[in-house]
């Protein structure tokens, strides 16, 4: 008996510690669904959306842990399409799409004020 209340407090204790998932933020906009995920500490990690068929669509955002853009871009029925932006500390990758395919990539160095993270 000793034994099986130790281990249903273990347990207790052990769930009580455990990290909390934060689930996605889900909302039906028209023919779309507007997404949401986060980090386990509450900040943003992506944003978008997904068509009637459950295919991405449109406007995608990615961030990292402290919120800052890591990528944005657009969909067209789950297909990367147009202009695509990606971050790296100080380079900003500008990638061209056409179904999902790249056709171009630009890279801009050091502090440019091209296209800026905010």
């Amino acid at each position: 008996m000793k034994k099986i209340v130790l281990v249903v407090i273990v347990l207790c204790v052990s769930f009580s510690f455990a990290q909390e998932k934060i689930s996605p933020k889900v909302e039906k906009i028209g023919d779309k669904t507007e997404v949401t995920y986060y980090y386990d500490n509450g900040v943003v990690k992506q944003h978008g959306f997904f068509n009637e068929s459950g295919k991405l669509q449109g406007t995608w955002t990615s961030y990292d842990l402290q919120g800052n853009k890591l990528a944005i871009g657009n969909y067209d029925n789950g297909k990367k399409v147009g202009k695509w932006l990606f971050w790296t500390n100080e380079t900003l990758n500008e990638v061209d799409f056409k179904d999902s395919k790249i056709t171009s990539v630009n890279e801009w160095k050091s502090k440019s004020n091209i296209a800026l993270r905010d």
